[in-house]
Formats: structure tokens, sequence, C-alpha cells
């Protein structure tokens, strides 16, 4: 798994916005969405393309377009939705998969409880929105699932991501073969003994959209 830690002006400054509590959600869910780009112009530096020709004011021109099949981007349930409008700003043209995955909150491990995706996966490229890798199960699962269905292209983008999580999905991706990238615009120190990133920004899900307990 390659990990690329996004290093620009602009995201630092977004992220510290984020992070910080007073922060409201309106505010909030358009940083997501402005860092998600930012983010996402690293995260589609591989994306395959075809040779195509257009016709200029002037004269015949080569050029480049996106290859079918067409890339696929899918959002993690509910929080990783935050970040979809920041990534279909970029690439209009993607489709769009949904996974659903909650966490229990004792044991940590994450069960999906909703799919929306093609049986077949075979040449996509599939980029995973979820932005907060913290215990590494959701994402992790969410990798194998798509990996299930024959995806061997998947990049996930993160905004912050923990030691621990990184661990996790690297040691899954390397035990099935899997190629990966990750992309986040920090690597925060550690969790907590809730399974929190620390420092963090608290819980992505409920700044986002509120229903905070």
């Amino acid at each position: 798994m390659e990990l690329r830690v996004v290093n620009h002006p602009l995201v630092a400054h977004k992220l510290t916005h984020l992070r910080e509590a007073s922060t409201p959600s309106p505010t909030f869910r358009l940083l997501v969405a402005e860092l998600v780009t930012l983010l996402a112009y690293e995260a589609t530096r591989d994306v395959l393309l075809t040779d195509v020709e257009v016709d200029t004011p002037v004269a015949r021109a080569k050029g480049s377009a996106l290859a079918k099949p067409k890339p696929l981007v899918v959002p993690i349930l509910r929080a990783g939705l935050g970040m979809l409008e920041g990534m279909t700003r970029l690439v209009p043209t993607a489709e769009v998969g949904f996974v659903g995955m909650a966490r229990d909150e004792t044991t940590l491990q994450p069960t999906t409880y909703a799919e929306r995706l093609p049986h077949d996966l075979s040449g996509r490229q599939c980029f995973v929105l979820d932005p907060m890798l913290a215990t590494g199960g959701s994402l992790a699962g969410c990798v194998s699932f798509l990996a299930d269905r024959g995806a061997d292209d998947i990049t996930c983008i993160c905004i912050l991501a923990a030691p621990e999580g990184i661990k996790r999905v690297r040691e899954l991706t390397e035990d099935r073969g899997i190629d990966c990238t990750l992309v986040v615009a920090a690597v925060d120190d550690h969790l907590n003994e809730h399974g929190y990133i620390i420092p963090g920004l608290g819980d992505a899900g409920d700044r986002l959209y509120g229903l905070a307990e």
C-alpha cells in the first residue's frame, strides 16, 4: 500500500479549521468539500486515460479523456457522503456506488448493512471515501468487499489517519495482494481507549450531520 500525505498550505489551513471545535456544521461541510477536492487532485494522479482528438476553433488537436470503464467513487456511509461533493466536483463523470458500514462501539469491528455496487468490478479504478481512518475496520472492510468483486486498483481518500488504522489497511492489502493507495491530509498521533483519533477532529459524521448523543 502506498501512503500519500498531501503537503500543501491550503490543505493545512482547511484542516486546522476542521479540527476547531467551534466550527459550525455548515462551515464544516463546506470545508470538507473543499479539502476533498484538493486531496482528490492528488488521488487521481494515476487515473487511466485514453487518447482522443478534438476540434479547436482553429485546428484538430490530440488530447486525453478518462478511459472506460469510468472511475467508481464509493463513499462509506454515512460520513463518507460528506466527501462526495468534493470528489465529484473534480471528476463529475465518475459513477457512484455506496457501502454502508457501522462500527460496533464495544468490539470496534465493522458490519456492512447496505451496498449499491456493480457485481463485477474487474478493471474498475475505485476511489473510497471515508473521513477518518481510525482503527481501520470500516476502511479495511470496504476494501476487502471491493476486492471480493474483482477490484484490484483501489485508492482510499481520508482526511485524517491514525498509525493503527494505516497498519491494519496495509496488512490487509499486502495479505490479499491488492493494489491500494491511501491519500490523507495528515497522519495523527494515536487512538485513545475509545478508538478516536488524537488530536483528530471528533466524530466526522456527527459534525457533518448532527445527531450526536
